[in-house]
């Protein structure tokens, strides 16, 4: 009986060469199985071009709403952003797609999976730690990482075992995207000096082909999860789309930044994460109406915790279920409207509503409305105050320097 692997397939030219070295270097029977979230428009395509591979099957899963519901939208909970400006696309769909591939691996009675990263990145150590967190005594090969094969020698192999090659282009640039997001890198973006090109961007226009006119829109949400666009879009998966056109019009949602790799190098990487960037400012204002100051103060350590877990590939952690628990707790009355208004690349909040806002117009107001009795105030202070004046009184160096200079 052959032994069988399910290879996480993307129909491109590294994976399509790993059925083949699969199959005739490690002696397995190849299942494909590709994820669609939100990133392939040619799906009869990537099936034929897998089983002209070699593979025993290829199952194509749409995996989209899913991934919204599951992944994407917790993350937005927690306003994930790693190092305060990305949002994770590539790195939320790590944890499915390993999910995906143990749940096809069981079915099939599979021994082993694996997938095309290299070893210098961070999927390798995402797609690992989350399939042998699921399944501990699955094998896993990675054969971009084992074979250590260039491009052209991917090519030249794919040539001589008379693989299929899939459409090659020309560009210099590794891409990744998925319904939540795009990132690129590689090529001349590997010198941080060196401004974008912006053949890159495929989907938010640069900023002097942006509308000259603003564009209001509105995104009520319901414990912290987006649930209408424009009073009209319903279905997450068409909010999210509908999202990214609209906001990537108005050139909203580009990244460039320098982050910290998991494997210890700095990486030079663009995204572009219309809808995600959008999303998570007016989830963020809505929160400043909704929570209190020690909820948003005790949350922000938490968000940026939960940011570091995803990227770092702890998804099936304990530490995640413990995180996730708070945040859940913290979104119960996250439910309102905000309205933004799109232009020359920012999503500006101009209008908050919620049922349950914290916001008292007769506590705010300095009008004749007015009814915050100022005659406590003294009282407050004097509370609020007192363990600074017990320690100008009994530490007397406190009124000697200047407060710069306090040690």
């Amino acid at each position: 009986m052959s032994k069988k692997i399910v290879l996480a397939y993307s129909g491109g030219l590294d994976t399509s060469v790993a059925v083949n070295i699969l199959r005739k270097e490690y002696g397995y029977e190849v299942y494909c199985m590709t994820a669609d979230l939100g990133n392939l428009p040619d799906n009869e395509d990537i099936i034929k071009r897998g089983l002209e591979a070699g593979a025993k099957e290829v199952q194509m899963i749409d995996a989209k709403k899913e991934f919204l519901e599951h992944y994407a939208f917790p993350a937005l909970k927690a306003n994930a952003m790693y190092q305060n400006k990305y949002p994770l696309a590539t790195a939320l769909a790590r944890p499915l797609i390993a999910k995906m591939l143990i749940e096809k691996a069981k079915e099939v009675g599979a021994s082993a999976v694996a997938h095309g990263c290299t070893g210098k990145g961070n999927d390798q150590v995402r797609f690992d730690i989350s399939l042998q967190t699921l399944k501990p005594d699955i094998d896993i090969i990675a054969t971009g990482r084992e074979n250590n094969m260039t491009r052209e020698e991917v090519i030249n192999y794919a040539k001589e075992n008379k693989i299929p090659l899939p459409p090659i282009k020309s560009s210099p640039y590794s891409t990744d995207e998925n319904i939540w997001g795009r990132s690129i890198e590689c090529g001349i973006l590997e010198d941080p000096w060196e401004a974008p090109p912006e053949e890159i961007y495929e989907w938010t226009e640069p900023l002097n082909k942006t509308p000259i006119e603003p564009e209001s829109i509105t995104i009520e949400f319901t414990q912290g999860i987006p649930i209408k666009l424009n009073e009209k879009i319903s279905d997450p998966i068409e909010i999210i789309t509908t999202l990214n056109t609209i906001a990537g019009k108005h050139g909203i949602g580009r990244i460039d930044m320098v982050e910290d790799r998991i494997v210890g190098i700095k990486s030079r990487e663009i995204y572009e994460s219309p809808a995600a960037s959008v999303l998570i400012q007016a989830h963020h204002a809505l929160e400043s109406l909704t929570l209190t100051r020690q909820q948003k103060d005790m949350k922000s350590i938490i968000d940026q915790e939960y940011a570091k877990m995803v990227y770092d590939g702890h998804w099936f952690s304990r530490f995640h279920a413990d995180m996730k628990a708070l945040i859940d707790s913290s979104q119960k009355f996250v439910n309102g409207t905000v309205r933004l208004q799109l232009w020359h690349a920012n999503a500006i909040v101009n209008g908050i509503k919620s049922n349950e806002s914290l916001y008292d117009p007769k506590l705010a107001t300095y009008s004749e409305d007015d009814e915050f009795d100022q005659s406590i105030a003294k009282g407050f202070i004097a509370i609020w105050g007192q363990p600074l004046k017990t320690q100008a009184k009994a530490q007397k160096h406190v009124n000697d320097k200047n407060i710069n200079d306090i040690s």
